[in-house]
């Protein structure tokens, strides 16, 4: 089951070592890849996209039940018209492909972002793969697409304000985690893990609220190359880490 929106997140009575429940991975180097092969940008996100399915079949292997990939941010419009209308050719490619597969391993998909900028061919296709999996629970499959934390944020809180100009919610009531039922990922657990591939160090305005006690890996392998073996090594390497939550554990 899913945790209520006002859950606690940090209130597991020992999460110091146990194992990585929800991962979420910044899916990062797929042109870069490309490039070193003297490919085009587009066949490294080609190429990228097959490891989706290796990663998703591994998961469950290591008791992951959340996973998020960061597929496509707010800010990636401003890339090559060509490359933009590929990648969106290959969203769509990837649910006609993937969707009995996903429902076959029980996988349930949903997506976060703002839709409105999307194709409605591929807004109604990601609401039916969505509709088609709403039943599942081997593993809980989110899809960033068209996401940025901070537009999450600004969406957040303008409808969190309409509440309270309407008299839904009580302006002295408006607390630091007030805004958490009105996130994006309001019925999901924070993330225990956050991966970013290619070696870059940085977070790329991804769950930024969702990530504030994250435990990070920066891999310097780029993601076409990055499947069950590399994800089984990071995952390690969280089992054997303290996570304290800014207490101190005895």
């Amino acid at each position: 089951m899913f945790r209520a929106p006002h859950e606690d997140p940090l209130a597991a009575k020992d999460t110091s070592h146990s194992p990585a429940s929800h991962v979420a991975i910044i899916m990062d180097g797929n042109g870069r890849w490309a490039k070193g092969r003297g490919k085009p940008r587009l066949y490294g996100h080609k190429m990228g996209a097959r490891r989706v399915r290796e990663v998703v079949e591994a998961c469950p292997d290591h008791g992951v039940r959340y996973l998020t990939l960061y597929a496509f941010s707010t800010e990636n419009w401003k890339r090559a018209p060509s490359e933009v209308a590929g990648l969106m050719a290959l969203f769509r490619q990837f649910i006609r492909s993937e969707t009995a597969e996903l429902v076959a391993q029980g996988v349930r998909v949903r997506f976060i972002g703002d839709r409105g900028p999307l194709n409605p061919k591929l807004r109604r296709m990601m609401a039916g793969l969505e509709e088609a999996t709403a039943c599942n629970g081997a593993l809980n499959l989110t899809v960033a697409l068209n996401y940025g934390a901070r537009d999450e944020l600004s969406r957040a809180a303008l409808r969190l304000a309409q509440d309270v100009a309407a008299g839904r919610v009580s302006a002295d009531a408006v607390g630091a985690d007030s805004l958490r039922p009105y996130l994006d990922t309001a019925d999901l657990p924070d993330p225990d893990l956050v991966i970013r591939t290619s070696g870059e160090s940085r977070v790329s305005n991804f769950l930024l609220w969702q990530s504030a006690y994250s435990e990070f890996e920066f891999t310097p392998v780029y993601w076409p190359d990055f499947g069950r073996a590399e994800l089984g090594r990071i995952l390690a390497r969280f089992g054997s880490r303290e996570r304290r939550f800014g207490a101190v554990l005895s």
